[in-house]
C-alpha cells in the first residue's frame, strides 16, 4: 500500500510534537505577539487526536476513539483561535470553551450511545469547513488590499485545504470509495498541508516582528530627532565629548557660547578651545581641573563649575565668555565610557552684571565717604572759619598799628599767610562736598580751557608741552565757570607733577558726543536723554609716570596723596569729583604704570541760551590760590577808610571773637557799630528804634535763632531796613530761602574780614 495509515499518524505525531514545542518557543519569547500560545493548543490537540486514532479499536471504543475524534475536532478551531489573535481580532474565549465541551459531548455521545460513523465524520468535517470559511473571512478583513504576502498564500492554502476536505469527506462515500482507502490519502495532504500551514504561521509571526523592529527603529529615529531638536534648542550648551578628546555632538548653544559658525562644529574643537578655560578668578585653569578632564580621570560628574571661555572667533575676538559647566560620564551597557557630556549655562551677562555691581558698590562707598566728610565740613567750617577770620582780621588790623619797618610785620605777615593757607583748605573741603554756592550759566567750554592752559602756561617747566584740541562745533554746557576752571587747574597741575620733572606732553582733548553714543557713562546718557541734547567730553591726557590699580582706586578718596608731606593735601581730585558730579557729569579714569594716565570728564550739553563771559571767572580761579599765598603786607582795603557819614551798623555774632574784630574793623572805617551776641538782644534793640539802623549784618548758624529767624524778626519791624546774612557755607537753599526772607546779600564767612567794607559799604549805599 502506497500510504499506511500507522504510519502517516506517526510521522504526524511527531510533526505535531515538534510543531507544538516551536510554537511554544514562540509563545515564551514573544509574549505580545498573539497567536503562538493558540497554536500550541491547537498543536497538542492534533497530538491527542493521533494518538487516539493510533490506539483505537473496530469498532472505536469510547475513550480513545470518542476523545480522539473530539481532539481532532477542536484543533481547528484553536487554530483558527490564533489566527483570531494574531490578526488582533477579538476573540471570545468563552465561546470557544463551550464549542469545545459541546464537539466533545457529541462525539462521546455518537459513540457511546448511537454508534454513527457516517455522523462523526460529518461533524468533524462540517466543523473544519465551517472554521476555514471563517478564517478566509478574517484574513480577508484583516488585509483587504492584499499587502502581506504571507496572508495571501495563507488564504490560498485555506481554499486547497477546503476543496481537498470535500472531496475527501463529500465526493469520496458518494463515489463508494472505502473509508480504508480514503484514510491515508487524507492524512497525508492535511500532513503536509499542516507542515505548509506551521510555516506560513512562522512567517507571520517573523512579519509581525519586522513590523515591530521597523517601527521601533523609526520611532527610535523620530525620538532621536525630537532629542536632536531639544538639545539643539536649549538655550544651555551641550558638548557631547568623546574620549580621545575628539567632540561627537554641539548644540547651537554650545556652538554660540564658543563662538563657533555651524560649519566649524564638525568633529573636533578648534586647537586650544575647551582647554583653555579660565578659573572664576580670572586665571587659566590647570589641566586636570579642567571638567573634561575631572569627568574622565574619575568617572563621577561635576557640578556648578564656574569657567572663562577665550572666544578666539567673529566680532568678540579676544572676549571671555562665561559659564557655569556641569559634566557627567555616558557608560555603554557593559560600563564602558563611551561619551563624556559638557553642559554650560552662559552667565556672561551675569558677570558683566556683577562688575557693574561692584562698581556701583565702589561708586556708593565713595559717594557716602564723600557725604559724610562733606557733612563733617559743614559742621566745622562755621567754627573754623570763625577762628581763621578772627586771626586774618586782628593779623591785619596789628599791621595798621605798627610802624611801617616794625620787626613783628614780618611775623604777622607769616601768620596771615598760614591762615589764608587754612582758608584755602576750608574751600577744597567745601568744593568737593559740593557746599559751595555755585552759579551755573550757559559758557563755552572751549573758551576756559584756553584761558587755563594759556595761563599754565607761565607756570609750568619749559620741557613740558602744553596741548590743546577743542573741536569746533563742541557745544556749551552750564557750569559755574569759576568751578570748571578750577577742575582743569587741579587736572593739569596733577599731569605736570606726574612727569616728575621729565620731557612730556599734557593734552586736553575738548569733543562732542550724541546724546546716544555708548561711550557716554549711564547717568549722563540719560541726562541727555531726559534733556533731548548732545554731551561734552573733555580730556586731559599726561605721558607720565601712570598709575597703578591700587593707586587709581584711591585717587578720589579725600586726603589721599603720593606726594611727599607738606606738598599735597590729597583735596585736588575730590575737589574735581565733586564738582563735576554737581554739573551733573561723569569722570572716568584710564592709567597703565609707565604709559601715563587720561582723565575723561562728560557733561550733558546746554539746551540753549546766551554765552556767559569766561575771562574774568578762569582768571581768578587760576590765581586766587597763588594772590593768597603772596598777599602784600598792607591790605589797601583795610589802609584806607573812607567817610561813612556814620552810619548806624548791627552785627550779631555768637562769637565774641569775631564780635571784637568786627567791631574793630567798621569802627576804624568810620561806621557807629552796635554789637550783640545773643539773638533776642538784637531784635529787641531794633524794635525800640526801628530806623536808627542803616545795615544789620548777622551771623547764620547760631543757636536758638538763625539767622534767617532775626532777619525776619527784624524785617518784620522795618520792611526797609537792609539785612545780610554771613556763613562759612553757603547752599542753593540756604540763598533760596535768603531771599525768600528778604535778605539782601549773603556773604560767604572766608571772605568775610576782607570783604565786609566792601559789602557794608555797598548795602549802605543802597540805602
Amino acid at each position: 500500500m502506497l500510504f499506511d495509515t500507522p504510519t502517516l499518524l506517526a510521522m504526524r505525531l511527531g510533526v505535531d510534537v515538534l510543531i507544538a514545542l516551536a510554537f511554544l518557543g514562540l509563545s515564551r519569547r514573544y509574549p505580545h505577539i498573539g497567536g503562538p500560545g493558540w497554536w500550541t493548543l491547537a498543536a497538542l490537540l492534533s497530538i491527542a487526536g493521533s494518538f487516539g486514532l493510533w490506539l483505537r479499536s473496530d469498532p472505536p471504543d469510547l475513550f480513545f476513539g470518542g476523545l480522539g475524534n473530539a481532539a481532532l475536532t477542536i484543533s481547528p478551531v484553536f487554530a483558527w483561535m490564533g489566527l483570531r489573535s494574531h490578526l488582533q481580532l477579538q476573540c471570545n474565549v468563552e465561546r470557544v470553551v463551550t464549542a469545545a465541551l459541546a464537539i466533545v459531548v457529541l462525539h462521546l455521545a455518537f459513540i457511546g450511545v448511537w454508534d454513527l460513523p457516517q455522523v462523526r465524520q460529518g461533524l468533524m468535517a462540517f466543523t473544519a469547513l465551517s472554521v476555514m470559511v471563517l478564517a478566509f473571512r478574517d484574513m480577508v478583513r484583516a488585509d483587504p488590499q492584499q499587502r502581506v504576502p504571507e496572508l495571501q498564500a495563507l488564504k490560498l492554502l485555506t481554499v486547497a485545504e477546503f476543496f481537498a476536505l470535500l472531496l475527501f469527506a463529500v465526493a469520496a462515500p458518494v463515489m463508494g470509495m472505502p473509508l480504508a482507502h480514503v484514510m491515508p490519502v487524507t492524512l497525508f495532504f492535511f500532513l503536509l498541508a499542516g507542515l505548509l500551514r506551521v510555516v506560513l504561521f512562522g512567517a507571520l509571526v517573523a512579519y509581525r516582528l519586522r513590523l515591530e523592529a521597523d517601527r521601533a527603529r523609526q520611532d527610535l529615529l523620530v525620538r532621536e530627532a525630537d532629542s536632536r531638536a531639544l538639545i539643539d534648542n536649549l538655550s544651555a550648551g551641550v558638548v557631547v565629548y568623546r574620549p580621545d578628546h575628539t567632540v561627537s555632538r554641539v548644540n547651537s548653544a554650545a556652538r554660540r557660547f564658543f563662538g563657533l559658525s555651524p560649519e566649524e562644529a564638525g568633529f573636533a574643537l578648534p586647537d586650544g578651545l575647551g582647554t583653555q578655560m579660565l578659573r572664576e578668578d580670572g586665571q587659566a585653569m590647570r589641566r586636570h581641573d579642567l571638567p573634561f578632564e575631572r569627568v574622565l580621570a574619575t568617572g563621577m560628574p561635576v557640578k556648578n563649575v564656574v569657567i572663562g571661555v577665550p572666544v578666539f572667533a567673529g566680532d568678540d575676538d579676544g572676549d571671555v565668555h562665561w559659564a557655569l559647566c556641569n559634566g557627567y560620564a555616558e557608560n555603554d551597557a557593559q560600563g564602558g565610557l563611551r561619551h563624556v557630556v559638557l553642559s554650560f549655562i552662559d552667565i556672561t551677562s551675569l558677570k558683566t552684571a556683577q562688575s557693574k555691581q561692584k562698581a556701583l558698590q565702589a561708586q556708593l562707598a565713595q559717594s557716602q565717604k564723600m557725604e559724610a566728610l562733606g557733612t563733617l565740613a559743614g559742621g566745622v567750617a562755621h567754627d573754623f572759619n570763625n577762628i581763621l577770620a578772627a586771626i586774618l582780621g586782628n593779623a591785619d588790623l596789628a599791621r595798621q598799628d605798627m610802624a611801617p619797618k616794625a620787626p613783628a610785620r614780618e611775623s604777622l605777615h607769616e601768620i596771615s599767610t598760614a591762615a589764608r593757607r587754612g582758608r584755602e583748605l576750608v574751600r577744597q573741603i567745601l568744593a568737593f562736598s559740593r557746599q559751595q554756592p555755585a552759579e551755573r550759566v550757559r559758557v563755552d567750554v572751549s573758551a576756559i580751557v584756553v584761558e587755563t592752559w594759556s595761563l599754565m602756561r607761565s607756570a609750568v617747566p619749559s620741557q613740558v608741552q602744553l596741548l590743546h584740541e577743542c573741536h569746533p562745533d563742541t557745544p556749551a554746557i552750564l557750569a559755574d565757570p569759576t568751578q570748571l576752571g578750577q577742575v582743569l587747574i587741579n587736572l593739569g597741575t596733577n599731569a605736570v607733577h606726574a612727569l616728575g620733572g621729565r620731557e612730556g606732553r599734557v593734552e586736553c582733548l575738548l569733543d562732542g558726543l550724541p546724546g546716544n553714543d555708548s561711550r557716554l557713562p549711564v547717568e549722563v546718557a540719560k541726562a541727555c536723554a531726559e534733556a533731548g541734547v548732545g554731551a561734552v567730553r573733555l580730556e586731559v591726557t599726561d605721558t607720565g609716570c601712570g598709575m597703578p590699580e591700587e593707586v587709581r582706586s584711591r585717587i578720589f578718596d579725600p586726603f589721599f596723596t603720593t606726594k611727599a608731606v607738606g606738598q599735597g593735601t590729597g583735596l585736588g581730585l575730590p575737589v574735581v569729583l565733586g564738582i563735576v558730579q554737581v554739573h551733573g557729569g561723569a569722570i572716568e579714569v584710564r592709567s597703565q604704570p609707565g604709559q601715563g594716565t587720561t582723565f575723561t570728564l562728560y557733561f550733558p550739553a546746554a539746551a540753549g541760551g546766551a554765552l556767559a563771559p569766561v575771562s574774568d571767572p578762569v582768571t581768578m580761579a587760576v590765581r586766587a590760590p597763588q594772590d593768597a599765598m603772596a598777599h602784600t603786607s598792607e591790605n589797601p582795603s583795610m589802609a584806607d577808610a573812607p567817610p561813612a557819614d556814620q552810619r548806624h551798623i548791627l552785627y550779631l555774632d555768637d562769637d565774641d571773637t569775631l564780635v571784637f574784630l568786627v567791631r574793630r574793623l567798621l569802627e576804624r572805617k568810620g561806621y557807629r557799630v552796635t554789637a550783640f551776641t545773643d539773638q533776642r538782644e538784637a531784635v529787641k534793640a531794633v524794635s525800640e528804634a526801628p530806623h536808627s539802623f542803616h545795615l544789620v549784618l548777622t551771623d547764620f548758624n547760631m543757636p536758638g535763632m538763625s539767622g534767617l529767624d532775626v532777619a525776619r524778626a527784624v524785617l518784620a519791624l522795618n520792611p526797609q531796613l537792609p539785612v545780610a546774612v554771613a556763613s562759612g557755607y553757603i547752599t542753593d537753599e540756604l540763598q533760596v530761602e535768603a531771599k525768600a526772607a528778604g535778605v539782601r546779600e549773603v556773604v560767604f564767612k572766608t571772605d568775610a574780614v576782607e570783604a565786609f567794607c566792601d559789602v557794608v559799604a555797598r548795602l549802605v549805599k543802597k540805602d
